[in-house]
């Protein structure tokens, strides 16, 4: 097992390869403008965990716990969060560009100016989660709970919904392709005059 990156001196951007920091203690530690390529954090404990311009590219943070950390303009590409702990955390100004939450814990989560495009999303609990202006493009939310969610000015062009629960949610000035409206819950969804007849016209409305 390797030891906290966090206590390795090092310049900026210290790049790490194909490591191994499974089930290191690195709880309420500050990592700055560190590179991770293809590196294993499985179980470990990265609770108050804060990262800052950091870059994570294919790694696997399975079983680990990331509750209450803080990531500001951090990216996090094709990685891997499965049964993760993200209770309180909070991601701002940050890329997920393809990763996997997948059995994540998630709620409560903060996400405020970040890119979740393709990632997989599916059956995780969302339920009231502000997610508004958040870009979704071809995001995976098959049967997402997201009931009573803010996805208000949201980008989920091409987003799989199917059996996605939008019951209540905020849906006004978001981008929802037409399979989306017919294949999720949509009942006391809040949408806009746009939304309202694209809904109509996707379930075979003629307005005239």
């Amino acid at each position: 097992m390797a030891e906290s990156p966090e206590t390795v001196v090092g310049h900026e951007e210290e790049v790490h390869e194909d490591e191994d920091f499974s089930e290191i203690v690195a709880a309420d530690e500050h990592w700055v403008r560190r590179r991770f390529v293809r590196c294993t954090f499985t179980g470990s404990d990265l609770r108050g965990l804060r990262t800052e311009a950091c870059t994570f590219d294919e790694c696997d943070f399975s079983r680990a716990d990331l509750g209450d950390s803080a990531h500001r303009g951090t990216a996090l590409r094709t990685c891997t969060f499965q049964g993760v702990t993200l209770l309180g955390a909070a991601f701002h100004g940050c890329s997920l560009l393809g990763s996997s939450m997948l059995g994540a814990r998630l709620r409560p989560i903060t996400f405020a100016d970040c890119d979740l495009t393709l990632v997989a999303l599916g059956r995780a609990d969302l339920r009231k989660t502000d997610l508004s202006g958040l870009r979704m493009r071809e995001a995976n939310l098959v049967e997402a709970d997201l009931r009573e969610a803010d996805l208000s000015g949201a980008d989920l062009s091409g987003a799989r919904l199917r059996d996605a629960r939008l019951e209540g949610a905020d849906l006004r000035g978001a981008r929802i392709d037409a399979d989306g409206l017919v294949q999720a819950r949509l009942t006391g969804a809040r949408v806009d005059a746009e939304m309202a007849v694209r809904f109509a016209v996707a379930h075979g409305l003629v307005i005239s």
